[in-house]
């Protein structure tokens, strides 16, 4: 069943191959929002919003907004590791930690039926926004700024 509001993050565990970076662990994600873009190496809206996700990232990764991608291979082509790497690293110019999800054990976690997309968690790690495909990225980052914004009103007062 897909992810609905306030769905709780899904596990990262169980994957094998993970580029810049290791596999999230709980303890680190603890406390932060978190982005999460799935993408594929043949989908060209993926290509052409990388440089738009790259923008958010440097925006509000110093906000403490935690940015994580997950490949999600659409075809027997896309398994290839070194492929979907240099793809990651030279034409995405991804820096976040990425897990190449070739099981779909994450895709499934996430019943995620699309590249792009892109899910949006508060610190509670409540899921707060969905949206797929490439269009809207400007209500990516409206998103994104709600969720800091409900992490100041959430702030205990001294």
């Amino acid at each position: 069943m897909a992810l609905r509001m306030r769905s709780p993050l899904p596990s990262f565990d169980g994957v094998a191959s993970w580029i810049n970076g290791v596999e999230p662990r709980s303890e680190e994600l603890r406390g932060h929002p978190v982005v999460v873009s799935f993408w594929s190496l043949s989908c060209y809206q993926c290509h052409d919003t990388a440089a738009s996700v790259a923008a958010l990232r440097e925006k509000y990764a110093p906000q403490g907004v935690i940015f994580l991608a997950v490949h999600q291979p659409r075809s027997q082509d896309e398994l290839d590791i070194a492929k979907v790497t240099t793809d990651a690293h030279d034409e995405m110019h991804l820096t976040q930690p990425c897990a190449i999800d070739n099981e779909h054990t994450i895709v499934d976690r996430f019943s995620n039926e699309f590249v792009p997309g892109f899910y949006v968690f508060n610190r509670n790690h409540e899921m707060r926004y969905f949206q797929a495909g490439a269009k809207g990225l400007e209500r990516l980052e409206t998103a994104i700024s709600r969720v800091l914004e409900e992490q100041l009103d959430e702030a205990p007062t001294p």
